[in-house]
């Protein structure tokens, strides 16, 4: 199993010209078209060192981008990844919220929010009343209860 860390920020995909819905098929006809092309042995004698050296490095970066995409377990490693940067990147972080927007909690007597996250916003019924006036953020007076990034 490949950790996270582990794992480059490349976008594997477009490396072999492909898009994350691709199948496995598709995938691998992609990488079996390109390797050919940007094969060590296939490139001419008479083209510029820098030029052969950058297909030597485009050759090996198809490798890779094989190796992970090309592997079920490690392609769906991977798509987790990519899910979670994208949800990370998301906006906005710091959002207004409005009390009509939330929830009322009978058991402890305070209104939330669920977050994305999984974790909730808390605010407690005396807060609330304190800043009946328009909106309000509530990490500004309520309290978050969720995942920390």
């Amino acid at each position: 199993m490949m950790a996270a860390a582990q794992m480059p920020k490349k976008d594997w995909y477009s490396i072999l010209g492909a898009d994350p819905s691709a199948n496995m098929s598709d995938l691998k006809e992609k990488y079996q078209k390109l390797i050919l092309m940007y094969h060590p042995d296939k490139q001419s004698t008479d083209v510029p060192a820098g030029t052969v050296e950058e297909c030597v490095q485009k050759f090996i970066e198809i490798d890779q981008a094989w190796k992970i995409l090309g592997n079920e377990e490690t392609k769906r490693e991977y798509d987790l990844q990519r899910c979670e940067d994208d949800l990370r990147n998301i906006g906005p972080v710091d959002a207004q919220v409005y009390l009509e927007e939330m929830s009322w909690n009978e058991d402890d007597h305070s209104f939330y929010l669920s977050c994305r996250c999984g974790g909730k916003y808390s605010v407690s019924k005396d807060d609330a009343e304190e800043h009946k006036q328009g909106s309000h953020s509530a990490t500004s007076w309520g309290q978050y209860q969720g995942q920390t990034y």
